[in-house]
């Protein structure tokens, strides 16, 4: 197997990248955190110094950083990746960013005759520790294919979705559903309690019909539990809906439902939460109503 550069170890990235070496990929690894640096080290990854050293030792290069301006640094910027990487080379941005900024940064790596795909992912947390997230692809066909043996150790899907920026284009559309479904479980469940209605049985009866989804099941009992650990950060999350309509308002395309849930991110961060779980939105609601969905004592 040839040794793959990972930058950003994050609360996603630390988890892919202890992931990879597990599977027996070699790794070389950067990031400003140095007690993720060193957790990494310590399971077998040998540590560049720069985005720049780790991009001269590998010919694939996966980075998963917070967004558009960190991405632009870190591949473009001073003792970056593009001045390290070799003509051939394979840069992975799996961050999550604006679709523009994937084609502006591919369209400068191809100055150099290094390869690109956009490859978000979803899932959180929890699916990037095991392995199992879902990964929405942009980029060359050949490009993907090579990919697909790393792909499969850090995803449960892969799916190609079209060129540069498509793969960005398809993890917006993701996190518009999400977004908008937290809410709604969260209106449900509020409504259901403050009716006197014990929100845990509402949950069991409705998940089996079409109101069930993967959000229903993943955020309600966190919810009734109280518990708002991220899992995935509101801040993040006001980042990514900020990248959906950012893009949305370029191409003309009105989102009113991702538009209130933003307002509604934007209160919570107000009131201190954006460093909690995106079920926290549940928060919001129980403000309103005067009311707290939780399991009925036993």
């Amino acid at each position: 197997m040839s040794k793959i550069g990972f930058i950003g170890l994050g609360i996603m990235g630390k988890p892919m990248s202890l992931n990879l070496l597990k599977a027996g990929h070699s790794l070389v690894v950067y990031d400003i955190n140095q007690a993720a640096v060193e957790e990494v080290k310590q399971a077998g990854a040998e540590v560049g110094s720069s985005p720049k050293d780790v991009a001269s030792k590998a010919k694939i290069i996966i980075t998963m950083l917070p967004n558009s301006p960190q991405v632009k640094a870190v591949v473009l910027g001073a003792n970056g990746v593009m001045e390290g990487a070799e003509k051939g080379s394979l840069v992975v941005d799996m961050s999550s960013i604006a679709p523009l900024v994937s084609r502006e940064v591919a369209e400068a790596l191809a100055v150099k005759g290094i390869r690109m795909l956009d490859a978000p992912v979803s899932g959180g947390q929890p699916k990037a520790i095991d392995g199992t997230m879902s990964i929405m692809v942009g980029g060359a066909q050949a490009d993907f294919d090579e990919m697909v043996p790393i792909f499969k150790v850090l995803g449960g899907s892969y799916v190609l979705t079209g060129g540069i920026g498509a793969g960005n284009v398809t993890k917006l559309a993701n996190q518009i559903i999400v977004a908008v479904n937290i809410a709604a479980v969260s209106e449900a469940l509020v409504m259901a309690t403050k009716a006197g209605v014990d929100p845990e049985l509402v949950y069991k009866a409705i998940r089996g019909g079409l109101a069930g989804s993967t959000v229903l099941d993943a955020k309600a009992p966190l919810m009734m539990d109280r518990k708002f650990n991220p899992g995935f950060r509101i801040n993040l999350h006001i980042k990514d809906l900020a990248n959906v309509l950012e893009t949305s308002h370029g191409i003309g395309v009105p989102l009113p439902l991702t538009a209130g849930v933003m307002e509604i991110l934007q209160a919570l961060k107000v009131d201190g939460l954006g460093e909690c779980d995106h079920g926290a939105i549940v928060k919001f609601y129980e403000k309103l109503a005067q009311i707290e969905v939780k399991r009925t004592e036993a």
